[in-house]
């Protein structure tokens, strides 16, 4: 008896997906709700649950492949697994390599010392010419993973090259030793990524402000409860909180720049809704602390903690990237020193946050060292007028610089 697999509702307006990875082959055992695939959608990885108990059956689609919602994409039978075997039309479909380059694949077949590979990781040995059994897994039962490979290529840059059957990579026309291209198929959510970036710019008249803000005091804070903080809460006390505290105290001076242009209307917002951008390994994401205007510098944290974890496990869900009315990037932690933020359309701004480095200052008509970072506003000049955008950045380097102003409201 064989039950299908549906491509699962991906959420609001969205329609379709690509079948990003297999995480269960043909002839595996499946329990009730175990994730048998990973879907890409435009924002988000979304795993695939099997809706019964049984053996992994035919996949019917393959890796790259797109799908709409409610399409079948596998069958999973009736048994346990232990003497299944994969039918020959689900091996099939599952390989996206031609048969040269699979030919050069180490083996499939579970046994002493030799791993199962999935599609996606079996592509990527190919392509960067690696041995999988001299690497060590860290999937479940210790299977091998993309970042597996990836690492372990990086760790090998004079490694054999990849199969010449392999249609990714091609040699250089200089014929140089060690030289190839690789052409590697743009993920759905980057695809998406460089559409609405592109798009920001095409449609937002962008502008960027700066200025610079003393970070000695937010420190000095952090250091002094940062242990009593943690004990009480659970989560650490970081930057975060402190600067979108700053800006739900800036936003409600200049409610512009948490707004958004709809048509020929302009949509206000009483309550702030902060993206925060978070790299995650298909790229950037930007997940929505929902009404953090409201919230407390503990709760803020552990939304951002939860929100980064969930990312980088590829567990976000279509209604974590829903919405958002203000943009926060934190580039500081890459080691940015500046940069100019582009705006998440359809929103009107996007706070661009950069390293801190001891910098020379004047206070009080001497020279000082000071713990500095620079702050940069980019809006959208159809909706934020330039003096708005300027005070608005100037209230948040007012609120960082003496904290007790995000208490009392000042």
């Amino acid at each position: 008896m064989s039950t299908e697999v549906k491509v699962p509702t991906l959420g609001e307006s969205v329609t379709e997906a690509t079948i990003g990875e297999w995480l269960k082959q043909p002839g595996d055992a499946v329990a009730v709700d175990e994730p048998i695939a990973s879907l890409e959608t435009d924002k988000v990885a979304v795993e695939v649950p099997s809706p019964v108990a049984g053996v992994m059956g035919q996949q019917v689609v393959a890796v790259g492949e797109t799908v709409n919602v409610g399409a079948v994409i596998a069958t999973i039978e009736a048994g346990d697994g232990k003497s299944a075997a994969p039918a020959p039309a689900a091996k099939e479909a599952a390989a996206p390599a031609p048969a040269a380059a699979t030919a050069s694949a180490p083996a499939e077949e579970s046994g002493d010392g030799v791993q199962t590979l999935s599609p996606a990781v079996r592509r990527l040995v190919l392509e960067h010419g690696v041995d999988p059994t001299k690497i060590k897994g860290s999937g479940k039962d210790g299977r091998l993973t993309k970042e597996d490979v990836l690492a372990a290529a990086n760790a090998a840059p004079e490694a054999a090259p990849a199969p010449a059957a392999t249609p990714v990579a091609a040699p250089a026309a200089s014929g140089a030793p060690g030289r190839r291209e690789e052409r590697v198929k743009m993920t759905r959510m980057r695809q998406t990524i460089a559409k609405r970036l592109k798009s920001a710019q095409d449609t937002a008249a962008m502008l960027t402000t700066f200025n610079d803000c003393d970070m000695s005091a937010v420190i000095a804070t952090r250091d002094k409860y940062r242990d009593s903080f943690e004990k009480k809460h659970g989560v650490r006390l970081g930057f975060m909180s402190f600067f979108t505290k700053a800006v739900a105290l800036a936003a409600h001076d200049i409610p512009a720049v948490n707004a958004r242009i709809d048509g020929d209307e302009i949509v206000y917002h009483d309550y702030l809704d902060v993206s925060v951008a978070v790299s995650a390994p298909n790229g950037l994401v930007v997940p929505i602390v929902r009404n953090a205007d409201s919230l407390s510098f503990a709760d803020i944290e552990k939304a951002i903690a939860d929100l980064g974890k969930r990312a980088k496990d590829g567990t976000l869900t279509m209604d974590d990237m829903t919405g958002g009315t203000f943009t926060i990037s934190n580039g500081g932690v890459f080691g940015g020193l500046m940069s100019t933020p582009i705006i998440n359309p359809p929103q009107s701004a996007v706070l661009g946050l950069h390293r801190i480095e001891d910098r020379p200052v004047v206070r009080n008509g001497e020279i000082v060292i000071r713990p500095m970072m620079y702050l940069a506003l980019s809006y959208d000049h159809r909706l934020v007028d330039g003096r708005e955008a300027v005070t608005f950045l100037k209230t948040i380097k007012e609120a960082i610089e003496d904290p007790t102003r995000l208490l009392i409201d000042l």
